[in-house]
């Protein structure tokens, strides 16, 4: 399973985005949020449907608080900083849904465009 990196995406000026917080790269539509209530390695996460500007690192399994998952670290095409995972496969039925979507680290992305 490979991770195809989309370099240089720039996300309508008119959607609220989230961006990277280390070079303000854009990351994710808010539109493409799945949820807000998860945990990532250093903290909480969120979940989205799709990314851009973003490259996967080889998967490899984990187990993570859900159970046993493969996963790809993903990183900043721009900046190269580790922002979360993708998941590529969940080995319980219950987890599912989650192959395919993207795990970003709140610590990592700044929100821009229009939220207040």
């Amino acid at each position: 399973l490979v991770c195809l990196p989309t370099f240089h995406s720039y996300l309508p000026r008119s959607h609220r985005t989230y961006s990277c917080v280390h070079c303000r790269a854009h990351l994710a539509r808010h539109e493409e949020l799945i949820s807000k209530s998860f945990q990532g390695s250093h903290g909480r996460a969120y979940l989205f449907n799709s990314v851009v500007n973003v490259g996967c690192g080889p998967a490899e399994q984990r187990l993570l608080l859900t159970g046993l998952h493969s996963v790809a670290d993903i990183f900043c095409e721009s900046c190269k900083t580790t922002l979360g995972w993708k998941y590529e496969q969940a080995f319980e039925s219950s987890q599912k849904y989650k192959e395919g979507k993207f795990i970003i680290e709140m610590s990592h992305m700044v929100k821009e465009n229009g939220w207040d």
